[in-house]
Order: structure tokens, then sequence, then C-alpha cells
């Protein structure tokens, strides 16, 4: 009889994983737990795709990217004294994700360590871990901003440093003086930083983003990630790219024709249209997203029981309940009462005791939620 086992690397991805395979919510239940704009893509980045596979544009494409796609990317960078961004720094992915894979498989190998601020997307840890690398996970201060103390102490001799800004899981927004902070920390250090900025678009009145790579002290040396689904809700288009040290672009362009090869091509051209887009398209999508986080914050303020950090940026609420019942138990007891929703272990040790609620879902569906939400963590469990 043959025994088939999957490599040791798999193994291990298995025992040390908390993400969760998401389908959709059953018949009845609504889902507060995908991030994933519910808007429509805008109709000209569809009809780009759909002329350029008329055209015969259907055939692969350079391995980095349509070359113009790069530049017009490389062009919108943050400046860079002292360089001036070109084509040849980006490389086009499939979607964040294969660019976050390929900096992590390119940078790091067995024995790396790699600092992640946590609460953190859980798909960080999860590729450190699939690269053979050690995560060293640093607690974020009460407010969900970094612990730059924690920080301190975690950060020598560490291959790399990975976040998100504006953050998945807490909506937190990374202010300037924190990044200046880090980069103080880094200083002397051969250190790489990988700045998610997925969410850069969405952030919200009151709160400033700035991006790493503005950061005189960390540009050098940092690994920018980018998409294009959360600003142009192409999330089933999986467009991505990444920018940054040569080194890094080359290891990382490197890895990703070998694991994933060229994007396709008429996504890219769709892409170059979604780079035209007025900013009033996006514009309107981000005021929708603020209505809806000022819904959460009024469903949620005041609930005996729970406790919300309100939202800077992107589009989810960390949400910490009482209860005392760990977070993967709290979201199938919400599973039950027909709302799906994260649990906050996922992201980390010190996400337990939260949930995750995203609200880029329908106004209609976040109320309902929302309401399911409050009766069973605040209203049943504090009678």
């Amino acid at each position: 009889m043959t025994t088939i086992v999957p490599a040791l690397r798999m193994e291990e991805l298995r025992r040390c994983s908390r993400r969760p395979a998401l389908g959709p919510a059953p018949p009845g239940a609504v889902s507060l737990a995908m991030g994933e704009p519910d808007f429509p893509t805008p109709s000209p980045v569809i009809e780009a795709a759909a002329a350029a596979l008329r055209r015969g544009d259907t055939h692969y494409a350079d391995q980095k990217g349509l070359r113009e796609l790069r530049a017009a990317l490389a062009s919108r960078l943050p400046a860079h004294p002292g360089r001036m961004w070109t084509a040849e720094d980006v490389v086009v992915t499939h979607g964040a994700t294969a660019a976050l894979a390929s900096a992590v498989l390119a940078m790091i190998g067995p024995g790396d360590r790699v600092v992640i601020p946590e609460p953190a997307y859980s798909l960080y840890a999860d590729l450190v871990v699939f690269a053979g690398g050690t995560v060293d996970f640093v607690p974020l201060a009460p407010d969900l901003h970094w612990d730059v103390d924690a920080l301190a102490a975690a950060l020598p001799g560490a291959a790399m440093v990975m976040f998100s800004n504006p953050s998945n899981p807490t909506g937190i927004v990374h202010r300037r003086e924190e990044l200046e902070a880090l980069g103080k920390l880094l200083d002397g250090s051969d250190t790489l930083v990988v700045s998610d900025e997925a969410y850069h678009r969405l952030v919200y009145p009151g709160h400033v983003f700035t991006s790493t790579l503005e950061i005189e002290s960390l540009r050098d040396r940092t690994v920018y990630v980018q998409t294009f689904s959360k600003t142009y809700a192409m999330t089933g288009w999986r467009v991505g790219y990444l920018a940054g040290p040569r080194a890094v672009v080359d290891a990382v362009a490197h890895g990703h024709r070998t694991h994933n090869g060229s994007l396709n091509t008429a996504v890219q051209h769709a892409a170059l249209a979604a780079l035209d887009l007025p900013d009033s398209v996006v514009d309107a999508m981000v005021d929708r997203y603020r209505q809806r986080r000022e819904l959460v914050v009024a469903h949620l303020s005041g609930i005996p029981g729970l406790h919300l950090v309100p939202p800077e940026g992107a589009f989810y609420g960390f949400l910490r309940y009482d209860a005392d019942l760990p977070s993967e138990a709290i979201v199938r007891e919400l599973a039950e009462r027909a709302v799906m929703v994260r649990a906050g272990a996922e992201y980390g040790p010190s996400g337990e005791g939260h949930i995750r609620i995203s609200f880029a879902a329908s106004e209609e569906d976040l109320r309902t939620g929302l309401a399911r939400i409050v009766r069973h963590l605040g209203d049943e469990r504090n009678q």
C-alpha cells in the first residue's frame, strides 16, 4: 500500500496556521468576515479587459509585468530623493498575496527571524513558516498602535519586520512618528521592512496616512507591497505589485516567475485602466466606507461587555469582548446566530478575546450582523 505524506514544511504550516478556509455565508446568514469590497469593479476597468481580449492580448506577458504598467506604477510611488523609480523597480504579481509570498520566500530561509507586530494579518506568519523562518510576535500597545519599547527589544538580529498600514485587522493607521521611531530602531542593521499598504486610500477623517517609502530612514530597506483589490474593488482580478531595493526586486522577480509565472495579460491592461480612473470613483467608495465605519462605531459604543477602538483606516473593526470564551468559540456561537466574523486568535496571541468585523458589506447586512453580535455578546451575556 502506497503511503503519501506531505512535505515536512506543509505539515508545519498546517500545525501553525490559524487561518480558516472561508466560503460563502450559509442561507439566512450575513457575512462580516470577508475583507472584500461589495462594490462592483468600475466599468472602465472591465471594458479595458474586454478590449484587450478582442484585440488579441491573450498571450504571455513579460514575467515582471507589462512594462507600461510597471512604468505607470513606478511613476506613482512616493518620491525618493537620489533615486528615480523606474519600471525595473516594480514586479507585477498575482495579487498582494503573491507579492508577500515572493518577498518572504526570496529573502527568508531556515533560522531567519521575522518580527511581526500583532495582531496582524495572518498570512504573514504563515509565509514565514512556509519559508522555514521563525516568527517573533510583538504585542501592540493598548491603543493598537506599536509598542515601541517592545519592538526595540525584539528587532536586534531580525532579518525582517512585516506589517500592514492601515492595519488588517485592527483598522489602525500608523502615524509618521511611529514609522520614524522604527527607522531609528533599525539604524545600523540590515533588517528588511515589508510594508503592506493595501488599504492606503481607506483613511478616515482625523487621520493621516504616511507611506513607509516617505520615511527617509526606512525607504532604502523597505519592500513596498500594494494591490488593486481594495482600492478599485478588484479582488477577483488578482493584481498586486511590489517595489523596493533592486536586489530584493530581482530576487522576487525570479521567485515569482518560478512559482507563478506572468500575470494574465488582459488583466494587466485592466489595471492600467484602473490607474486612469478619476479620483472621484475611489472617493465615492471611500465615502461609503466612512458611513459604514460610523455605523459600526455607533452600534458598538457604550454596549456593556464590548470594547472597540474606532477604526482609523481600512474597513475592519477589531472588537474586544468580556465573555470568558476563546474567540474561535465565539465565532462558532455567532455563526449559529447567522452572522459570520473572524476569530481574533487568527491574527496572533494578542488577538484572543477579540473578533474582527469587516464593514466591506452592504449597510443592510451590516445592520443585521451588528444587531446579532450585540444581542449575543452584549445583551444576552450581560443580563
